[in-house]
């Protein structure tokens, strides 16, 4: 029963946004809704502690897998968007599936567009990690993980290197590594998109 519960818990927030990302229109106020309903679940359950009991490091080790996390992240954010900044017409047609972004996101409010930060930077990802990394790898093994995070995403072949990337620091540092790299990158690259105006990102 504890086991059950364990892997609803670290399975429900995720699915929770795809269906609802689904079922919802693609508006900011429904990743508003989204945002907040994932964030309560995370919260309600402890997840960002009790998915991680018996992993937990101190001092140093801590610190190492802070800094860790925030290094791979910093590298899978430009790994995202470096193809994408020389205009590689092999890598739009071959390695991008649909895009992301509209006009209507380009002209939210302000509070819409850090509301959408905020969910993609800390909410999803942490769902996300706790889906993939925590309880997918012990489900399907490694490799399947790495294939559905990127089929997950309309940048496949990034997508496939983000999960290689964040799953081998959660085999060697931990979900809390991996939850910082996941959110290092999601966090620039929202500020990327508000930055730049590449919608397409987001």
């Amino acid at each position: 029963m504890v086991k059950l519960t364990r892997n609803f818990w670290l399975i429900a927030p995720f699915a929770t946004w795809m269906a609802l990302m689904m079922a919802l229109p693609a508006t900011a106020v429904a990743y508003a809704v989204r945002t907040a309903v994932v964030a309560t679940m995370l919260v309600a359950a402890g997840f960002a502690f009790r998915a991680a009991r018996g992993e937990r490091v101190a001092g140093a080790d801590a610190w190492r897998g802070l800094v860790a996390g925030l290094l791979v992240g910093l590298l899978v954010f430009v790994l995202w968007v470096l193809p994408e900044q020389f205009d590689w017409a092999w890598y739009r047609k071959w390695c991008i599936v649909g895009e992301g972004g509209t006009q209507a996101l380009a002209e939210s409010r302000t509070c819409w567009l850090v509301v959408r930060l905020v969910g993609s930077a800390f909410v999803i990802s942490v769902a996300e990690e706790l889906f993939f990394r925590r309880w997918l790898i012990g489900f399907a093994g490694f490799w399947w993980m790495v294939a559905l995070f990127a089929l997950e995403h309309d940048r496949w072949l990034v997508g496939a290197i983000a999960g290689i990337a964040y799953g081998v620091l959660y085999v060697r540092r931990g979900l809390w590594s991996a939850i910082v790299a996941h959110a290092t990158t999601n966090l620039v690259l929202g500020l990327w998109v508000l930055k730049t105006g590449q919608w397409q990102f987001w």
